[in-house]
């Protein structure tokens, strides 16, 4: 009874990162599709959207980087709330720029990137929180149904790329209808904040480590044994047949 106590948690929490994944893969799946036409709606051509675009793949790879040396020593869920904010900031700056060298700051900064959330910041901090969270033996499982909910979630985005024409139609400017499409994605992030608030603190070098000998070390350490000792402790019995020979 005591161990499905123990695993109600986890699976809360495993939830918790799936709802997460989803809401920004969402947010990727339409962010990914309006930012060259938000860029071509405010006057620049494919040259400039390519810049826009290198900087965030660029940006992503960088911060990616950082994030693999940070999370050894800060708590994981920290790390995911500060990503979160940077999401908010993200969808409020875009729209609030129309100078291309800031737009491109923003991208190489900013979550968004053309692989619609595949690479980043979240990824492996995400990734980390799954891992530690489940059973050795369900670990497959629980990955890839981390990978289809995000697969979904941003194909469900991509159909939702769609609504600034439904905007448009309805009276709204195009660009303003651009720009509240950014500000959903901010809103995006601050629903994931939610989310990543109610895991818990973790962090990678709480791993414990099992001690080879069990409680006979702490017995043999205490009694002075010798390593030849313990050596020859652990080693097999010989055979009843080889005595009798």
């Amino acid at each position: 009874m005591a161990r499905s106590d123990d695993a109600m948690p986890k699976r809360a929490d495993l939830n918790l990162l799936y709802a997460a994944r989803g809401l920004r893969g969402f947010g990727d799946g339409f962010a990914v599709i309006l930012i060259p036409a938000y860029l071509s709606a405010i006057g620049y051509d494919a040259i400039y959207i390519g810049i826009v675009a290198a900087a965030s793949l660029l940006g992503s790879a960088v911060l990616t980087l950082a994030v693999g040396l940070l999370a050894p020593r800060h708590d994981l869920r920290k790390l995911l709330l500060l990503a979160a904010g940077v999401m908010v900031a993200t969808g409020l700056a875009f729209p609030a720029f129309e100078n291309i060298v800031f737009i491109a700051v923003v991208g190489f900064v900013g979550t968004v990137n053309p692989s619609a959330g595949d690479i980043g910041v979240f990824i492996p901090l995400e990734h980390a929180m799954v891992a530690r969270g489940i059973a050795d033996r369900e670990r497959t499982a629980a990955f890839a149904r981390y990978s289809l909910i995000g697969a979904l979630a941003a194909a469900a985005g991509a159909l939702a790329a769609a609504l600034p024409d439904l905007l448009a139609s309805a009276g709204i400017g195009r660009i303003a209808a651009f720009r509240l499409m950014f500000y959903a994605y901010a809103l995006l992030g601050v629903a994931g904040a939610i989310l990543y608030r109610q895991l818990p603190r973790s962090q990678l070098g709480e791993a414990r480590h099992s001690a080879p000998l069990g409680p006979s070390r702490a017995r043999c350490s205490r009694s002075g044994c010798s390593s030849d000792l313990i050596f020859h402790c652990r080693r097999p019995a010989p055979s009843s047949s080889g005595r009798a020979s």
